[in-house]
């Protein structure tokens, strides 16, 4: 192995991930964090998005030995339960397959149990406190603020890979040398923003809805999801547009929020009666995607995970994506024996077209939850998907085939996802009844989507 260690930028879910997978391969490892140790800290309300771990993210965390650890701290949720204004709720499925689920898991349990690993591992040195100021795309050294001194300090490693989120610090410097780079960047932000609220356990510490599902109220330009913790509690995260009279912007004052819940969450106050308190005391965060390329700069430096491809947390793949980034490149290190300046050039090129991919899935995916959940076209769809799913096992919807099938990239998923989205919306469209429609017939135009799309039948 190299004499100097490789560095990583970020301590966040995939660094973390990332760190251990290396000195598993006994690569010394130095790991920076600009925040302070989070496993001594209390955890900041308002800001965590609980997470939704699934196939692409368990495959990763299998591979690194800690697959069926991390399970036991999740929920399963069998699909997204429905609560539409004024009328029933309903359940609506993942997949018509009743082994596949996905799995509710705090983002701060999660990076705790890592970090814990982490500083188990002779291989692996961690930093925390220290904050990463300028990286030399060419040398490989890193310049670090550190602690509260504000004193810096330099470190020398053999490559720099940064790890550290949607406002990287290793990527800043790679967007200093644009010109020598060619560096693309953009970075889009939805109208809208979120802030979280909760529903407490019962007095028992059981829950108060339904625990196995991702609950959602759908109300057309905005809605609320809530995900299951552990304790018995629900993590709910409000989706509004910035401004307007649903906006965060106008709902400040306590009859304006009032009269707001009062109107379109009516049921939802009863479990949530602190829901007032924590509006006000809750940020509103923002929410954004950001794309660039080249992921990396002369065979020395790397972004991966969030600092390369932020999405919005619509599809629960954020995480999941950085996860599988960690599982791709631990096979092309295997690939070119640690040739780094080869590993890193093949890891872009199979990485960028997917990362695209899951960025623009996640942003049909909120239009989708926000607006057509509750749609009887929509309905009918998900219905004859689950049906499709459930007589032949060799199908799988869009959601499916990103949720559940981690070989399939995500650029081949967005393909043939969207391609079976408009055949059998048109086929629920043309038809009223399901007695009428001739399944296997629908399953054979299916199929030869998936044989030209994916090669397979």
């Amino acid at each position: 192995m190299a004499e100097q260690p490789v560095l990583i930028v970020g301590a966040g879910l995939c660094g973390t991930l990332l760190a251990l997978r290396l000195a598993q391969k006994g690569y010394k490892v130095r790991l920076h964090e600009k925040r302070a140790d989070m496993r001594e800290q209390d955890q900041v309300a308002g800001r965590s998005i609980n997470l939704a771990l699934s196939d692409r993210g368990l495959w990763a965390l299998e591979k690194v030995g800690v697959k069926e650890e991390i399970l036991k701290e999740c929920i399963p949720m069998k699909g997204r339960l429905v609560h539409p204004l004024g009328e029933k709720s309903f359940l609506s499925p993942y997949s018509g397959r009743s082994g596949d689920y996905i799995n509710s898991v705090s983002r701060a349990g999660l990076n705790i149990a890592l970090l814990n690993k982490v500083e188990s591992h002779h291989n692996i040195e961690i930093h925390f406190n220290s904050k990463c100021r300028q990286v030399d795309l060419e040398t490989s050294e890193v310049v670090f603020r550190e602690g509260t001194s504000g004193k810096s300090s330099t470190v020398k490693a053999s490559v720099v890979i940064g790890a550290d989120g949607a406002g990287s610090a290793v990527r800043r410097s790679m967007m200093a040398a644009t010109s020598e780079l060619l560096f693309n960047y953009s970075q889009n932000f939805l109208t809208h923003g979120y802030k979280e609220l909760s529903i407490s356990p019962t007095e028992s510490g059981g829950y108060r809805i339904e625990k196995n599902a991702l609950h959602i109220w759908p109300r057309g330009d905005f809605m609320i999801i809530a995900l299951p913790n552990i304790d018995g509690s629900f993590t709910l995260t409000m989706f509004n547009p910035m401004r307007g009279p649903e906006g965060f912007e106008y709902l400040q004052s306590d009859s304006a929020i009032k009269e707001f819940f009062e109107e379109y969450f009516p049921h939802l106050i009863e479990h949530c009666p602190h829901y007032l308190q924590e509006y006000k005391e809750n940020p509103v965060g923002i929410l954004g995607t950001i794309k660039c390329y080249p992921w990396q700069a002369f065979g020395k430096t790397l972004v991966i995970g969030d600092a390369a491809h932020a999405i919005v947390p619509f599809y629960g793949q954020g995480m999941n994506a950085s996860f599988e980034d960690v599982r791709i490149l631990d096979e092309i290190i295997d690939e070119n024996a640690g040739d780094w300046s080869k590993v890193f050039e093949q890891f872009q090129q199979a990485r960028v077209e997917n990362t695209n991919a899951i960025a623009d899935l996640a942003i049909d995916n909120f239009y989708e939850m926000r607006d057509r959940v509750d749609d009887e076209d929509f309905v009918k769809k998900r219905q004859l998907e689950m049906l499709l799913e459930n007589e032949y096992p060799d199908y799988y919807s869009k959601y499916s085939l990103v949720t559940f099938r981690p070989e399939v990239p995500y650029s081949k998923a967005m393909e043939l996802g969207r391609k079976q989205d408009e055949y059998l919306l048109d086929v629920c469209r043309s038809q009223v009844d399901f007695e009428d429609l001739d399944i296997p017939a629908i399953q054979q135009g299916l199929a030869k989507m998936a044989l030209e799309i994916l090669h397979v039948s």
